[in-house]
């Protein structure tokens, strides 16, 4: 395809209270991660706007310093059930780990969501590494990074696997013949390995998309190779426009040897967007958003973010290095320490960038300068299209809905409206066939 044919793909991270640590205080801002009012309004907003994608985080425990959202929020799925029962059109991702989940169960929750959704379903694969998490599941740590992505390997190789024991047509019901199966379409996976041992099938027939579609948002090497070889969506934290360029043919490039072209994975960066209706007027609205962040709380934001305590060192002095034990969540701890060392930042700059994006890039000005950056980044190489992150919901979204994206479609860089029924059908995908099966000999029994 084209760089002229190319088009944007957006999707909206949703958190009730905002993406901005303070947004729940911006005047007439949602207040509540569980609203169903509000999430249902962001929902219509993003499919007015004729979004990809609207994705719900996750997380397994509770830290009273965490983002408000964080504290009080509906588990994913459940939410993904409503959503899907009130649009038509908008794609609807949720997270869900591996490191606290059975692949059985997560195959049939997927499955059971892209029945309802009309195909419109995506699991966002994470493996958690907050230990707090693992005192949730009876454990007293959470694996260390190797092992969370050995498991997680096994854990979507056995999910896919378990989608794939059904074959299209395998329900017949035919009530002429009382033949309501075709047995011969319906296959055991009999997993064992190191992780899992899983017999199947599961008791759902084939997804409308085959696979519903997988995210992943894995940073370190060997997240990088597990999303060039299962992802369909990856998520980045990027900052500047160079890094961003590098990661991106880093990712695709890691794509050939899993046998896959590059167009068959899509990239979006993270940008939070400060609308204004003048460049002053958007940096007045981040200021604003800044002056209600409290050092304490920013801090340990940070710590959580960047995968180690922070919340000892002085403000104003250089970042500390992470430990040579750290075993957090490994890409945002890099890009934020890496992003600080390179420009010299303090602990109080820091805290600043953390607390308005958590980490992920703030793109402040009118609709016009945020669509040149947008389609800069875009042209460049640098992303397939972006996942947006507005400080607070649902009027920063709808500011983002009703002046960038019109601009985005005047110069032809996204769709005016749903060509397809699936989300695979909005990212250009195709639905994935159930694999070639060998014929049993005839005369077999």
């Amino acid at each position: 395809m084209s760089a002229a044919l190319r088009q944007m793909h957006l999707g909206v991270f949703v958190l009730g209270t905002g993406n901005h640590s303070a947004g729940w205080r911006w005047p007439g801002a949602a207040n509540s991660g569980c609203d169903l009012a509000v999430m249902l309004e962001i929902a219509h907003i993003a499919e007015r706007g004729k979004f990809d994608l609207l994705f719900i985080s996750d997380g397994l425990d509770m830290d009273p310093g965490d983002h408000p959202s964080f504290v009080n929020r509906f588990e994913p799925t459940t939410l993904l059930a409503v959503l899907s029962a009130n649009t038509r059109h908008i794609g609807l991702g949720g997270t869900v780990s591996t490191s606290y989940s059975e692949p059985y169960n997560v195959a049939r929750i997927f499955a059971s969501l892209d029945h309802l959704s009309g195909g419109r379903v995506a699991w966002n694969v994470v493996t958690s590494s907050r230990p707090g998490a693992a005192l949730n599941f009876s454990r007293e740590r959470h694996f260390d990074h190797a092992l969370r992505y050995a498991r997680a390997e096994e854990f979507v190789d056995v999910v896919t696997g378990l989608w794939d024991c059904w074959e299209d047509g395998a329900i017949v019901a035919d009530r002429d013949t009382g033949s309501f199966i075709d047995a011969a379409k319906v296959h055991p996976l009999d997993h064992r390995g190191r992780f899992f041992q899983v017999k199947g099938p599961m008791n759902i027939a084939r997804a409308p998309q085959g696979h519903p579609v997988i995210i992943q948002a894995g940073g370190s090497p060997t997240g990088l190779d597990l999303a060039a070889r299962t992802a369909d969506v990856v998520f980045s934290v990027v900052q500047e426009l160079e890094a961003a360029k590098r990661a991106y043919a880093d990712l695709k490039g890691r794509m050939a040897k899993y046998g896959r072209s590059p167009d068959q994975l899509s990239l979006l960066p993270g940008v939070m967007p400060i609308i204004g209706d003048s460049e002053a007027e958007a940096r007045e609205k981040l200021s604003r958003l800044q002056r209600w962040v409290t050092p304490t709380n920013a801090l340990t934001l940070v710590s959580g973010r960047i995968g180690y305590d922070v919340t000892g060192h002085p403000l104003d002095a250089p970042v500390p290095a992470p430990p040579p034990t750290e075993e957090g969540g490994r890409t945002f701890s890099r890009v934020l320490y890496e992003t600080a060392r390179r420009q010299n930042m303090t602990l109080r700059d820091l805290y600043n960038l953390t607390a308005a994006a958590r980490g992920h890039w703030v793109l402040c000005g009118t609709p016009n300068t945020i669509a040149d950056t947008l389609e800069e980044w875009f042209a460049e190489g640098a992303a397939d299209g972006f996942n947006i992150l507005p400080p607070y919901f649902p009027a920063a979204f709808a500011d983002f809905v009703d002046q960038v994206v019109p601009e985005l479609q005047r110069r032809g860089l996204f769709r005016r409206d749903y060509e397809g029924a699936t989300l695979r059908d909005h990212f250009g995908l195709a639905p994935v066939a159930a694999p070639a099966r060998r014929a049993a000999p005839a005369g077999a029994a």
